[in-house]
């Protein structure tokens, strides 16, 4: 797609964390096609440099930078920030991406997969906020966006830890939205429903029958589920969202929370 020149984020300085794969790796093509210069990086060296290399084939690699990084490791980070910097410059965009699930209800959960949970879903935002503010302070389009999901407002029993530190990141992100809001500095979050991703292919291989294609077995569990739309989502839809709210089309919106759930959200 090209960007209309609403959405042009031409020239400004996107970071995206765990960028190498699904939602995160169409964030990153996506900024790219906006004409950003894009900073990822991911937990596997390995990973992010075939990244790089693949988007080098459609976009220059002068705008492209990945890093090996753990977004859980405080000088990872800092070093991820200044690597960034000394590439590009100071940053526009930071789009907190890395996260996962946990499937466990409260007596299955252990004191160590709580503490594990929680200190994921909170400091893979603690730690690049606070490492690349002082550039977003000095960018006049500063945007911070938050990859969560619908479990932050509509939890569900089988997910139990994840949705508790899914709501408590989207409490973190409006408390850091009022803070920097004199800064100029918007921060949103994006609410992310059921998507196609490797999560679901690595399930469909372990799950699915054999005489049933993916799209088959991703059909009929939409059905199941109930989503109104009828399927899953796709990771390029969940980054249109993202882009969206990063871009000069939400100049006037922070603090929000966009529902990207194909319906599914119950919750007025």
């Amino acid at each position: 797609m090209s960007a209309e020149p609403g959405m042009s984020l031409d020239s400004c300085v996107a970071v995206v964390t765990g960028g190498t794969s699904g939602i995160g790796l169409a964030t990153v093509r996506l900024l790219l096609t906006c004409g950003s210069r894009v900073a990822l990086c991911g937990r596997s060296e390995e990973r992010v440099q075939a990244v790089v290399e693949e988007l080098a084939e459609s976009a220059s690699r002068d705008r492209v930078l990945g890093l090996a990084c753990d977004v859980l490791s405080k000088t990872q980070v800092e070093s991820f920030a200044q690597a960034v910097t000394s590439r590009f410059g100071d940053t526009d965009v930071l789009i907190n991406n890395a996260g996962q699930s946990r499937v466990s209800t409260f007596e299955s959960t252990t004191d160590e997969a709580w503490r594990e949970e929680l200190d994921l879903k909170f400091f893979s935002i603690i730690y690049p906020v606070r490492a690349f503010l002082p550039h977003l302070e000095r960018s006049p389009r500063a945007s911070i966006v938050c990859v969560n999901s619908l479990l932050a407002v509509q939890p569900e029993p089988h997910m139990v830890a994840t949705s508790a530190a899914r709501a408590g990141v989207l409490n973190l992100a409006k408390s850091l939205a009022v803070e920097l809001a004199p800064k100029r500095i918007r921060v949103n979050s994006v609410l992310l429903g059921t998507l196609d991703s490797g999560q679901w292919r690595r399930r469909f291989k372990e799950r699915a029958p054999t005489d049933v294609s993916f799209e088959a077995w991703l059909d009929q569990l939409a059905r199941e589920k109930r989503i109104p739309l009828g399927r899953f989502g796709h990771p390029e839809e969940a980054a249109q969202a993202i882009v969206y709210l990063a871009s000069p089309l939400s100049s006037y919106t922070t603090g929000a929370a966009l529902d990207v759930s194909g319906g599914v959200a119950r919750h007025i």
